[in-house]
């Protein structure tokens, strides 16, 4: 089942409320976002041409530090979505638990997948998928580790849609194989997930069918303007990972004082388990906190970080729940 985070309007259709009301944590997003600088009119009114989508190309590159090739796409989803047109159907190991999205858009396309609990597993798959950091459990896989793994599978995806406050995590920065595609999310960590944008990092041939599946107008003009201002800013992005860690320990805390037991995560969010994971979570939403809860589990139990204005309304949750 596709089910996923960002569901709000299912809890206000139950539990009322406007989204005004509700503190909704239930993904990963930064709920600090980067400040939108002012859009131009051309950024609108005309198609983005090719030299705007070199600009947002050589940002990212520069910002992941990648002498990969970058393709623009609409969201690290847009990436997950191609992924399965790269090759003909054939076998696919997914390390899970994980992001749902990537054995559902597999299937669809008539891969046979496997969902399997760690790398080695992965070996001899016509197409497999480490999502690193992983969602929700945290799990980290050393870059040597995935290097190593590309030369035993077909295609290796690597989702680091959560690795930006973490950069020595991503393979990216390395030497790659021409098997192996990098998926970048610009959404998560810069707080502007409806702008729709990410990347794939690739090269040879991967590269060139992934550009050809994307089309030429894969992004809009608005957001290679934010996105390059954004990808530039160095300061802003330290300062964000700063108070990204220092707001998961402090959530952390607050979770260890309830008697929850932290699961793993990253400075994004953070998975704990709890005594009984959907009681947790409508007495959360009680208080107008939505939180995340996962099929396979009923103790796993997912938060994302609230604006610094909103820590009141979710200290107090915590406490009653």
């Amino acid at each position: 089942m596709r089910d996923h985070g960002g569901n709000l309007d299912a809890a206000i259709a139950r539990l009322g409320g406007t989204p005004a009301h509700w503190l909704d944590l239930s993904t990963g997003i930064n709920p600090e976002p980067y400040p939108v600088p002012r859009i131009s009119g051309d950024a609108w009114a005309v198609l983005p041409r090719k030299s705007d989508m070199a600009r947002l190309r050589d940002a990212a590159a520069s910002a992941y530090a990648t002498s990969l090739r970058v393709i623009p796409m609409n969201g690290a989803q847009g990436a997950i979505q191609l992924v399965p047109w790269l090759a003909q159907p054939g076998r696919a190991a997914v390390m899970a638990p994980t992001y749902n999205e990537h054995a559902a858009a597999l299937r669809a396309c008539g891969w046979q997948v496997e969902e399997v609990a760690s790398a080695n597993a992965l070996r001899g798959a016509d197409l497999a998928v480490v999502v690193n950091p992983n969602n929700p459990d945290g799990r980290r896989t050393t870059p040597d580790a995935l290097l190593d793994l590309a030369g035993d599978v077909g295609l290796l995806i690597v989702d680091e849609s959560f690795v930006d406050p973490e950069p020595h995590l991503s393979i990216g920065t390395r030497d790659c194989s021409e098997n192996c595609i990098v998926l970048r999310s610009f959404g998560k960590f810069y707080g502007l997930a409806g702008l729709r944008l990410g990347f794939a990092l690739a090269s040879g041939s991967v590269a060139d069918r992934l550009a050809d599946l994307a089309g030429p107008w894969p992004v809009s003009g608005p957001a290679i303007e934010i996105a390059c201002a954004a990808l530039a800013d160095k300061g802003w992005q330290a300062r964000t990972v700063e108070r990204l860690n220092q707001d998961a320990a402090r959530l952390d805390s607050l979770a260890s004082r309830n008697g929850w037991t932290l699961v793993g995560g990253t400075p994004l969010f953070r998975t704990y388990e709890v005594p009984d994971a959907p009681k947790v979570q409508e007495a959360l939403a009680s208080h107008r906190v939505w939180s995340r809860i996962f099929p396979y589990s009923d103790r796993w139990l997912r938060l994302g970080l609230p604006p610094q204005t909103r820590w009141p309304q979710l200290e107090a949750a915590i406490g009653a729940a």
